[in-house]
């Protein structure tokens, strides 16, 4: 009977998991679904966009007078390790535009999240991959150029781009955390998203979009490239373009986990 009932469980939650054959080009459909979103009461993404911008000046502010300008350039690329749940606002401005239900700013900034404290462990999880990636980041920079102080960030660049260490070390860094960042991609990037929307426990939530990454995996490539592409962008403006970056991307992916999770 047991076995019976197990079965039956798993029947019911294969749907969820299994490949939807689209193809790489659906990611721009949601980029799209999320500019209507945001063109919709614009104002309510334009705050949260703000918000994010002026939590990352803050944050890079206090680095260089806390002297960590050591760790600026990892931090900001770790930025996109915790980035899916700061966005769980924008989820919900998508997710009730989507039910027709009210929408004021209280709603965008005081989340209803359906699953509860669960949510905190996965930020936990997030914010622990970005301390550890912060930390190899040094380990990194210790084992090509040995325990030298930091020269500053005047003085970083050209021994970066202009020596051979330095690209060396550009490419091994590149690939570290590349692995931190599809990693904590895999796990969060519907995880989140779906513990707004419905009662489900963190370790089934990131299970469940780990696997639905490995099974969509054409278009969750596009998609993180998509994601990679305006991340750069945002910081080539001096995090400014975050203010419209940062709720576009929130609201592109919600309709691409109502997409492959909900269908």
């Amino acid at each position: 009977m047991a076995n019976d009932i197990h079965a039956s469980n798993v029947e019911a939650a294969a749907p969820a998991i299994r490949s939807r054959d689209l193809p790489p080009s659906e990611a721009f459909r949601w980029l799209g679904a999320g500019w209507r979103d945001f063109i919709t009461r614009p104002g309510l993404s334009l705050v949260y966009g703000f918000g994010v911008l002026t939590l990352s000046a803050l944050t890079v502010a206090v680095m260089f007078a806390a002297g960590w300008d050591h760790i600026l350039f990892p931090a900001l690329s770790g930025f996109m390790i915790v980035g899916p749940l700061i966005a769980i606002g924008t989820y919900e401005k998508s997710r009730r535009l989507a039910a027709d239900e009210p929408l004021g700013l209280g709603h965008v900034l005081f989340i209803p999240v359906r699953s509860g404290g669960q949510i905190f462990f996965v930020g936990l999880i997030l914010a622990l991959l970005m301390v550890f990636w912060m930390r190899a980041a040094v380990l990194i920079y210790a084992l090509f150029f040995g325990l030298r102080p930091f020269p500053g960030l005047d003085q970083i660049m050209p021994m970066l781009i202009l020596t051979p260490i330095g690209w060396a070390m550009l490419l091994t860094g590149t690939v570290v955390g590349g692995l931190f960042a599809a990693f904590s991609f895999a796990i969060s990037v519907f995880a989140i998203p779906m513990m707004v929307d419905r009662s489900t426990d963190a370790l089934t939530a990131m299970g469940t979009s780990m696997a639905l990454v490995w099974n969509n995996l054409p278009v969750m490539l596009m998609w993180g490239g998509i994601v990679l592409a305006f991340f750069l962008v945002a910081i080539a403006t001096g995090l400014l373009g975050l203010v419209i970056i940062f709720p576009l991307l929130g609201h592109a992916t919600w309709h691409a986990y109502t997409t492959i999770a909900r269908s």
